[in-house]
């Protein structure tokens, strides 16, 4: 699976639309001397202009001064528009006399804060802006500007901290704010119960829209919060909070030219937002552009050296290219940033070229022994000592770490077994030869999809790199647009797969070609076939013979206690919940082999089967055999896969650019004693595994 695991920066680093200044009128200043009414008029048209317009905002604060060259109010006004202007220190030789006049005034702590900030002053500007929110604990842009200075430091929790403060000083309707605080806290299930009988009574309500897509969004149910913030937009179509959090939804869901284009204009309007940067970097790289991710994770390293999260994010993105000594260099900076980050290390031991030092491992015990760790880092780390003691040869000991980090993992997953069996049933009972005899010639009859699907780590992303060899044939990635196709029939409603008797030629012919037009945006090369490596597309395999008749469809298969253990061992970003339980992943190995065998009986001949075991044992035989089943003439270069350079999206990505290896194919079998629970669960296709 796609491993490239965007560490999600801040999102409430994005500006939040607001007006950045708000008239003192009782928060330090002596009001009681001010000017007569037409002053107070003119001061407030001046700081209404301001974060839109600082030059008009400047001219007009210029011409209060002319008049009133002491007033306080104006002279804040003037402060700001030279600040926001690129003048910081013009702002500080005002904000410094103005702020030891009115120490209590939180705004111009605020505004002398974010001068600082733009000068370096970095301790300065701390002091400044924890004022200004002690001063006013709902002032939403001084937490903002807190959590931006605490973020570029490296500080990720004090600025999460305030990033979470500054959420709750948004909101402005007290009915609303017992959610905020639960989302706050961490506690989503409680905030998506307050918020849904909120909304039955206040429908249009866009900040409870916004709130109950962000619970949503925390509880993994990304598209059903993408469609929330679409609501929450039409009714507030410039809150650029609420289109940051579409285009992030959307990301979640693997929408990545949707989620490009939804973050358009907040990129035009704020070029060097980080957040806003990072996510376009996760987007490009699932549309295949990985170098132009590659150049921003290296500008934002340059911008902010002490964020550890950043350095993560582009060792992800050099691994990709195989650029392994600088993605190594990458999660070590992490690591030397931030040493409790558990990811940092895992994405070391997924490198898998280079064993753990001494040292790593001492490192990644004592933080393991620390009762402050987040569970997030703790699972993590598991995984990469699980990694360590393998390749130190101590099979007990790693598998207790990957045992121990799959139990966390589990626990987090709402993955029920029997569910996955009674989808294969209904597709069985469904999907019978009558049924394909019925819609012959149905479907959109281009030839160009190659669908590669199976169980993860069962070689098929070897396949895909052998395939993407090929001149006529392009490499693309784990594609989500089956999945978005059978969501829209269902699934993974138990409706889903009956809803496809429904459908008429017509309806199953603009189904495939909704695909083809779907996938276009990954087709860079122009290539006649491309290729679909998403393993769990064996769940829809009824809806592929459907709608895409004349796609060729690859089943990369491997002994299911090599599957299955490797699998086991890998802490995947998303998308495999089976994964992390030895029963669970027998038994889902058992209902894929169930329904497989099942459309070998039905459609005879329609599948190509790729042994793993059969691929490296003797691979110039099954790559030949590969081509000619794709309709694909030889090429020598299909032997030489790992000389191609193109970007590998899926934690195999260094295995595929070495030959092919056999020491790896009985790995397991040191951990067999351990795989008990597995082999109960897999029953006859233990012995049976390779199908007819």
């Amino acid at each position: 699976m796609w491993a490239g695991r965007l560490l999600p920066l801040p999102k409430r680093l994005g500006h939040s639309g607001r007006r950045l200044f708000c008239l003192e009128r009782c928060n330090g200043f002596n009001m009681a001397a001010a000017p007569i009414a037409s002053l107070d008029a003119a001061v407030q048209r001046a700081s209404t202009i301001l974060a839109a317009d600082p030059t008009a905002a400047q001219r007009e604060a210029e011409a209060i001064l002319s008049l009133h060259p002491n007033d306080p109010r104006a002279l804040l006004v003037y402060a700001s528009a030279r600040r926001r202007r690129g003048d910081p220190q013009a702002a500080l030789a005002i904000l410094t006399p103005l702020a030891a006049a009115y120490p209590r005034a939180a705004h111009t702590q605020y505004e002398l804060g974010c001068a600082l900030a733009g000068l370096n002053r970095e301790p300065e500007a701390l002091a400044a802006l924890r004022r200004a929110v002690d001063l006013k604990p709902d002032l939403a842009e001084g937490w903002r500007a807190l959590g931006r200075l605490l973020f570029a430091r490296g500080d990720n929790a004090a600025a999460d901290e305030a990033f979470a403060a500054h959420d709750r000083a948004m909101i402005r309707d007290p009915a609303l704010a017992p959610a905020a605080e639960a989302l706050a806290r961490g506690r989503p299930e409680e905030a998506e119960r307050l918020l849904r009988a909120l909304l039955t009574k206040q429908s249009d309500s866009a900040g409870g829209l916004r709130l109950m897509a962000d619970a949503l969004c925390r509880l993994g149910r990304h598209h059903d919060g993408e469609l929330l913030l679409e609501q929450a937009l039409s009714l507030e179509p410039g809150h650029e909070g609420a289109r940051f959090a579409y285009a992030h939804a959307l990301y979640q869901q693997q929408k990545a030219a949707a989620a490009v284009d939804a973050l358009q204009p907040l990129l035009t309007k704020y070029p060097s937002e980080p957040a806003y940067l990072n996510l376009l970097a996760g987007c490009l790289t699932l549309l295949g552009d990985v170098q132009q991710a590659i150049d921003i994770y290296g500008a934002m390293s340059n911008a902010y050296p002490q964020q550890a999260k950043v350095w993560l994010n582009y060792g992800h993105a050099l691994r990709m290219v195989g650029r392994h000594e600088d993605a190594l260099a990458a999660y070590r900076r992490c690591i030397a940033l931030e040493p409790s980050m558990g990811d940092a290390y895992w994405s070391l031991a997924n490198l898998k070229i280079a064993a753990f030092t001494d040292a790593e491992v001492a490192a990644m015990n004592e933080q393991l022994r620390r009762t402050d760790l987040t569970s997030a880092d703790r699972l993590n780390l598991h995984y990469a000592l699980g990694k360590a003691l393998e390749d130190r040869g101590d099979p007990a000991g790693s598998f207790e770490h990957y045992e121990q980090g799959g139990r966390m993992r589990r626990a987090t997953d709402d993955y029920d077994a029997d569910d996955t069996t009674a989808e294969v049933r209904r597709s069985i009972g469904l999907f019978t030869a009558e049924f394909f005899a019925k819609r012959t010639g149905s479907g959109s009859p281009a030839p160009d999809p190659i669908f590669i699907l199976g169980l993860p780590r069962s070689g098929s992303t070897l396949i895909e790199q052998i395939l993407a060899s090929h001149s006529q044939v392009e490499g693309t990635m784990e594609l989500p647009d089956i999945r978005f196709l059978a969501q829209d029939l269902g699934w993974p409603e138990p409706a889903y797969p009956g809803s496809l008797d429904d459908l008429d030629a017509g309806a199953l012919r603009g189904l495939g070609e909704r695909y083809l037009q779907s996938t276009r945006a990954y087709r860079t090369q122009g290539r006649a076939r491309f290729i679909d490596k998403m393993p769990n597309n064996f769940h829809h395999l009824g809806l592929i013979c459907l709608v895409l008749p004349n796609a060729r469809i690859i089943d990369a298969r491997r002994h299911p206690l090599g599957c299955g253990f490797s699998a086991f061992k890998q802490h995947f970003a998303h998308g495999q919940p089976f994964s992390y339980d030895l029963t669970d992943l027998g038994r889902y190995y058992a209902d894929y082999a169930t329904l497989m065998a099942h459309f070998d009986a039905v459609l005879p001949g329609r599948i190509h089967r790729v042994i793993y075991e059969d691929l490296v044992q003797d691979t110039e035989r099954e790559v030949r055999r590969l081509l000619d089943r794709c309709g694909l003439p030889f090429e020598p270069g299909c032997l030489n896969f790992h000389e191609n350079r193109r970007a590998v999206m899926t934690v195999s990505s260094e295995q595929v650019r070495r030959p092919i290896f056999r020491e790896g194919i009985d790995q397991w079998r040191r951990y067999e004693p351990f795989l008990e629970p597995m082999k109960a669960a897999l029953g006859p296709w233990l012995s049976q595994w390779r199908g007819g």
